[in-house]
């Protein structure tokens, strides 16, 4: 249920546009959308990753015309995506042939390929830095030309392009049971309402564009003890995918006969997840199970998130709430929560009179049955 605000007073909604304005420039200063393009990445992930629309110069300025505020800007980025035709579907696209830029397992410390730390705050020590209150452009340019000069001399011996996967690793070793692939046509979550049970691909769609705050706040529930041991990081990694398309002028869909159209930035994430198996003669054993998450852009937190929600569900122990999909599943959409939560400030004159003539009522009632029991006595 989507819900959108009733126009009514005319003149006193265009002045209300016009102070949403002024609020905006009242300082005198206008955002470059280009800046907020380059200079606010993880924002920007975000947007696109709960849009569902991967495009960093629309979210850029979504972010702007939402006054940074993420919810608002992930709503007009879903209404603009709405309007879009479907011109041409994906090929399937293996995280296998990702670019990689990060990756790590906090599950090994040697892994094939080895960990790469990329680009994180991880390492940071979370203290505010004041001075890039001072930072200028120019600063910032000749320490990316010194950057760029050192990265340079040193010699890239991994290929990032085609790392093995962790998992794989421990199903060689025989830990893992083998997954076999599943090539049924995925359910299509944005031109078909969802319906319960739903299937993996619905939940892995609506989980991957969900809040990424209720997707963390879940998440850490089922770990706090709501479904769940604690889990464990087999392989996150962060990097460029390739999308290709079928060629649109060859009919018989040729498999060698495709076109590559550009490459989308995001996070993947393998989560094991201990699960402790009872045996014959009641002996138990622990095993691991696998949770996997996926979404636009660097967005780690959300990524992990994601895998322990979907094992959560996949396990649907109704016992906890974060094992009931209808209640995860409908809850953690930005869209539908904030804008069902907004759409109380608008008017409810109607209703409301009704409740409170339904109150007055009663008062009265219990006023006059007052009065009649004190004329009795």
């Amino acid at each position: 249920m989507g819900y959108v605000a009733v126009k009514g007073g005319t003149r006193a909604i265009e002045e209300s546009i016009k102070r949403l304005k002024f609020e905006r420039v009242k300082k005198g200063t206008v955002l470059d959308v280009h800046k907020i393009e380059t200079g606010m990445r993880g924002l920007i992930d975000q947007v696109m990753s709960e849009s569902s629309l991967f495009s960093e110069i629309l979210a850029a300025i979504a972010i702007k015309q939402a006054e940074g505020n993420p919810e608002e800007a992930v709503f007009l980025l879903r209404a603009y995506r709405s309007t879009l035709s479907r011109k041409h579907y994906s090929r399937t696209i293996s995280s296998e042939d990702m670019l990689t830029e990060r990756r790590i397992s906090a599950s090994f410390k040697d892994i094939p390929g080895g960990q790469i730390l990329g680009a994180t705050t991880d390492y940071t020590h979370r203290l505010l830095d004041f001075g890039l209150m001072m930072e200028s452009e120019e600063e910032a340019l000749q320490w990316l030309e010194g950057f760029e000069e050192e990265n340079g001399q040193q010699e890239n011996v991994t290929d990032l392009a085609k790392l093995p996967k962790v998992l794989d690793y421990l199903r060689k070793e025989g830990l893992m049971p083998e997954c076999s692939d599943d090539d049924r046509e995925p359910d299509d979550v944005t031109k078909k309402s969802l319906e319960f049970p739903s299937t993996r691909s619905q939940r892995l769609q609506i989980l991957t564009r969900g809040q990424t705050g209720a997707l963390t706040s879940l998440a850490y529930a089922v770990i706090r003890g709501y479904g769940a041991l604690h889990p464990t990081v087999g392989e996150l990694r962060v990097g460029s995918l390739p999308v290709c398309i079928d060629n649109p002028f060859n009919q018989y869909n040729d498999e060698d006969d495709s076109y590559y159209i550009g490459e989308i930035k995001a996070t993947e994430t393998e989560m094991l997840i201990p699960v402790t198996v009872e045996k014959e003669r009641g002996k138990k054993e622990i095993k691991f199970e696998i949770g996997y998450g996926i979404c636009l852009g660097q967005n780690e937190t959300k990524a992990i998130a994601m895998g322990i929600l979907d094992h959560a569900l996949q396990t649907g122990n109704k016992e906890y709430p974060t094992g009931d999909e209808e209640f995860v599943l409908y809850h953690i959409d930005s869209v539908e929560s904030t804008g069902f939560i907004s759409h109380l400030k608008m008017p409810h004159y109607v209703t409301f009179q009704s409740k409170l003539d339904s109150v007055r009522k009663t008062k009265k009632q219990e006023a006059e049955s007052k009065e009649e029991s004190s004329l009795c006595k």
